[in-house]
């Protein structure tokens, strides 16, 4: 059973220049213990479609469809409702730990906050609890960490204490947002780790957005990649990766470096650059920059069916010519 179902969501944001279509006709789901990673590039929709089912638009932003959560459509639900999911049972976090803590509180103060506002602990036993699940995320002396400020902390002590924070009150779902961006190889690692921990250990549903194709193959279960503003194909990870079924994804995976590939001496790029949302081309978004575009592609918006080996594939093509695999 879904933990998170989106059904037809659309997210339009109003500017001085027009309407802009962040997202078209999204439908989304996770799973209790799946991992669902969101795969694209920037301003394909990745973001934007889970801060529209966190009721975390900026206000210049309206979202329609639905987003199932505990049988409450988050999309209409009024911010009582939204609030007493959020931080809870719906935990989200961002991809800059610095702007998401609030500077001038203590670590310790703003983790407690959570389980005062959530589960009514006092003082003594949300510092308690507080301590405890920063020893657990591997905060070095948790007990002087808690009386810190968030500039006293390095990128990676940042990042724990925002994964600290979105398990303290044992969620059914965590959203990470680009987790391990601007964090060096090694804390990435370990970031990626108390994410799967949290999957494996205590059976929650995590949505990872991502645009490193790496982190999705170590720790996703299913995948869906977006591209301008739409779902162009999703399945599971391993199939997704040995046999892209839309020319957006072969291109994605053609472009990630491999080191056990010598006859590769360069990498392979997307030509041209991802459409302007206010005014997305007819048809298929992707055909300008497909290499298999053909007359259809540029009248025929194509819907997403189901892809050969499994999952489904938003493309006119009946089976993709083979390219260069990621494995």
């Amino acid at each position: 059973m879904a933990v998170l179902a989106i059904h037809n969501l659309n997210v339009r944001f109003a500017t001085p220049d027009g309407e802009v279509a962040a997202v078209s006709d999204v439908s989304l789901s996770v799973a209790k213990g799946e991992c669902l990673g969101i795969v694209g590039e920037s301003g394909s929709g990745k973001s934007q479609t889970f801060l529209a089912a966190m009721g975390l638009l900026a206000r210049n932003g309206s979202a329609t469809g639905e987003a199932l959560f505990g049988g409450v459509n988050l999309l209409t639900a009024d911010e009582p409702t939204l609030n007493r999911f959020r931080g809870n049972a719906l935990t989200m976090v961002f991809q800059d730990p610095m702007t998401s803590l609030t500077p001038h509180m203590k670590v310790g103060q703003q983790l407690s906050e959570v389980l005062v506002r959530h589960k009514g602990l006092g003082a003594h036993d949300a510092r308690m609890r507080v301590i405890e699940m920063l020893k657990r995320v591997q905060v070095s002396e948790p007990a002087r960490r808690f009386s810190m400020y968030p500039h006293e902390l390095s990128g990676g002590l940042r990042q724990r204490v925002m994964i600290a924070m979105a398990l303290l009150c044992g969620p059914e779902l965590i959203i990470a947002d680009e987790p391990t961006t601007a964090l060096d190889v090694t804390i990435q690692a370990q970031v990626l780790d108390l994410v799967r921990a949290a999957k494996e250990e205590l059976n929650t549903a995590v949505v990872l957005i991502t645009h490193d194709l790496g982190v999705v193959a170590g720790l996703a279960d299913r995948v869906a990649v977006m591209y301008a503003g739409r779902v162009v194909e999703e399945g599971a990870v391993r199939r997704i990766f040995k046999a892209p079924q839309h020319p957006y994804t072969q291109g994605l995976l053609a472009c990630t470096p491999r080191l056990d590939d010598a006859a590769t001496s360069s990498l392979v790029t997307i030509a041209g650059q991802p459409p302007n949302l206010q005014r997305l081309p007819p048809g298929c978004s992707y055909h300008p920059r497909c290499p298999y575009a053909f007359e259809r592609c540029t009248r025929e918006t194509p819907l997403l069916t189901p892809a050969r080996g499994g999952g489904v594939k938003a493309c006119h093509l009946d089976e993709l010519p083979a390219a260069r695999q990621v494995a």
